[in-house]
């Protein structure tokens, strides 16, 4: 960005997502002198600074949700916005395959992607080869639905692939053999304790889990239904000690999900949710360890 004239001769820009300031010398400043706080320009970048960190956010949120609810992605929505630095940062890289007629894909023809114009995508493809695809439409499929993960994550390590949206590398949780006939709810992350529930409560916001009747929620789309994995939060005074409870499968209406039918992909984000939510908990050192 180029360098804007300020109040008192001095100059400023956005260098990294921070106001930089130089003086007439043309010497980029430590600080920003106290004179410049109220200059017009500078509020005007400051604003800007917001918008920008509020359409990141955005935006790896909206790529989050086409892979957690397996989202179809109009190829020609991708090239519009890939000029979007934003964008492109967190498409770069990302694990993508093309869908056919019937809305599937073949992991053998994934790859990672690395452009987007109107005459299809570009990827990386297992063997290497830079290839472009033509595609009205392609999955970003979430980890649990690339049956040859681990390779995946070796050939990205050696191709240097750092994601900005956590696909890849993404933490998974696979449903056990052998749950018990009829169970509805699971309990491996309950009882994690918070001195105020208003703390736990926070904790969802800041993972973006949304709070609806004492339950924390992970909106699920596979295998052509929706569903929610719902966290036990509790739903008492906002300053009462609360505690994690079991975390269940429900249909949009609210009906139960017998664990045993819960698909790969809700397992693995509803698991994914509780332990979050579970690790903020707090934990109390024993006097041995205190000493």
């Amino acid at each position: 960005m180029a360098w804007l004239a300020a109040g008192g001769g001095y100059e400023v820009t956005l260098d990294a997502g921070r106001i930089a300031c130089r003086n007439q010398k043309g010497k980029v400043l430590r600080t920003m002198p106290s004179s410049l706080r109220d200059d017009p320009v500078v509020a005007g970048l400051r604003q800007l600074t917001e918008w920008l960190a509020r359409h990141e956010a955005e935006v790896r949120e909206q790529v989050d949700l086409w892979m957690i609810r397996s989202l179809p992605v109009p190829a020609p929505l991708l090239a519009r916005v890939w000029p979007d630095e934003t964008w492109r940062a967190a498409l770069t890289d990302l694990v993508v395959a093309v869908l056919d007629e019937e809305g599937n894909f073949d992991p053998d023809e994934a790859g990672f992607l690395r452009d987007a114009t109107p005459e299809g995508i570009g990827i990386v493809n297992l063997d290497g080869e830079t290839v472009r695809l033509a595609a009205d439409r392609v999955a970003v499929p979430h980890p649990t639905r690339l049956p040859d993960l681990d390779d995946l994550r070796e050939f990205a390590a050696d191709l240097g692939v750092k994601q900005s949206v956590d696909q890849l590398f993404r933490q998974t949780w696979t449903r056990p053999a052998g749950l018990e006939a009829g169970a509805t709810s699971i309990g491996e992350y309950a009882g994690g304790r918070f001195a105020e529930l208003r703390h736990l409560l926070a904790r969802a916001a800041s993972l973006g889990y949304p709070v609806r009747g004492g339950y924390a929620v992970c909106r699920v789309f596979e295998d052509g239904r929706a569903l929610e994995a719902r966290s036990w939060v509790g739903a008492d005074d906002p300053y009462s000690e609360a505690e994690t409870g079991d975390l269940v499968f429900v249909h949009p209406d609210g009906k139960s999900i017998p664990l045993a039918e819960v698909g790969p992909v809700a397992w693995s984000e509803g698991m994914r949710m509780a332990a979050a939510l579970y690790a903020g908990r707090v934990v109390e050192q024993s006097t041995e360890e205190s000493a």
